[in-house]
């Protein structure tokens, strides 16, 4: 049976490239941080990823502090801002914080934690593409804002936001600027100084690296309060032994995604396309979720009205193919996405969409099998649901 994997944004496969460099760094074993030739020699690896990291996304090598992964990051900053519900000692301003309803799960989940702890929170509603209007952070403004946190790219529908246009605002009215990049950065080109960001947040597994490491931007002269306190690890702002093999893997995944991502962006936008054109012309009533061209490369979340899309989700799994019903963060909840909800789709409507997102590896034949498999796997469930049949 073939098997074809389209769910990327959930998580990456190692890049052969990345493979190699880890498998020659296993018996670097010393700690970065002791000062003998085995410490040293670890210290150079971590220093030259750090160089890696920064150079793919804009920036200096001492704005970018290693840590476990996105949901660490996004947490650092909104507590580090706020710290943690107090009266914010970081911004002079106060302790209000923008975001928006479609953010993922360890942005949304940290701002509520903050919320019942004091802080202000405003939820920014989008369109019916997931944008959000640049007009409404404005209006969202209040004297007491001391940080704004936006996502770059959309995890479930793809949707790209006007990142430039909001920290432009955020710069005006002297806030901090924060955004989740997780899922843009490595699929399209990312500078932190062209966009005008304070933090940003990436993610190892999400560009061919390994799991449970990534990294946080934090522009130079910004401060902000560590989340993890301890040692002088990553200049006294995230404590704890660096994860020195998989700092070195995210750094030869940064360093191929900048190689590779033109020719990349280009072949997946193609594929992308093919598979939404091809499915809805051999399916009826199926909707694109997500702004039609501001959306990332590789990610394409489509809905099928009268089906459950777990349903489709487990049928598909048993021909070999791989996808998602939304976020993997989520997908134990039976609940529909919110992101779906918050862009005025109708709850049985949002419980049928799938997302696919497509990677490297993901070839035309790749389409052309789910082309085959998944028209007649929603006209049998269609043919089993009321809801259809009432059509």
């Amino acid at each position: 049976m073939r098997r074809v994997y389209m769910d990327n944004n959930a998580t990456t496969p190692i890049h052969p490239e990345v493979m190699e460099v880890l498998k020659e760094s296993l018996d670097l074993y010393g700690n970065a941080s002791s000062h003998h030739s085995f410490g040293t020699e670890a210290r150079e690896k971590v220093e030259e990823a750090r160089a890696s990291v920064a150079r793919l996304i804009g920036a200096q090598p001492e704005e970018i502090v290693f840590n476990s992964g996105g949901s660490e990051g996004n947490n650092y900053v909104v507590k580090g801002v706020t710290c943690e519900g107090r009266a914010c000692s970081i911004s002079s301003r106060g302790n209000h914080i923008i975001t928006s309803s479609i953010e993922h799960p360890s942005v949304l989940n940290v701002a509520k934690c903050v919320e019942s702890l004091g802080v202000e929170v405003t939820y920014l509603p989008v369109d019916q593409y997931g944008l959000i209007d640049p007009d409404g952070v404005e209006k969202a403004v209040k004297d007491n804002t001391c940080l704004i946190s936006i996502m770059f790219g959309n995890n479930e529908v793809g949707t790209i936001e006007p990142i430039e246009e909001i920290a432009e605002i955020a710069k005006r009215h002297d806030i901090l600027f924060h955004t989740d990049a997780v899922q843009a950065v490595g699929k399209i080109p990312v500078d932190v100084n062209k966009l005008g960001v304070d933090f940003l947040t990436l993610s190892g597994h999400k560009i061919y690296g390994p799991k449970g490491v990534g990294a946080l931007y934090v522009r130079k002269g910004r401060k902000i309060c560590p989340l993890i306190e301890g040692g002088h690890q990553e200049m006294s702002l995230r404590a704890g032994t660096e994860n020195t093999l998989g700092i070195i893997g995210l750094g030869k995944a940064a360093e191929v995604a900048a190689k590779e991502m033109p020719g990349e962006r280009k072949r997946l936008t193609a594929l992308r396309d093919g598979l939404y054109e091809g499915l809805a012309a051999r399916v009826e009533e199926t909707r694109l979720n997500g702004h039609p061209t501001q959306r990332l490369p590789g990610t394409a979340n489509i809905g099928f009205k009268y089906v459950e899309g777990e349903s489709i989700l487990l049928r598909l799994d048993m021909e070999g193919i791989a996808v998602s019903t939304g976020s993997a963060c989520t997908s134990d909840s039976l609940e529909p996405s919110h992101v779906l909800l918050a862009m005025g789709i109708p709850p049985e409507e949002a419980h049928g969409s799938m997302r696919f997102s497509l990677g490297r590896e993901n070839t035309d034949e790749d389409v052309d099998y789910v082309l085959e498999k998944l028209p007649p796997i929603v006209q049998d469930l269609r043919q089993m649901s009321p809801l259809y049949a009432k059509k």
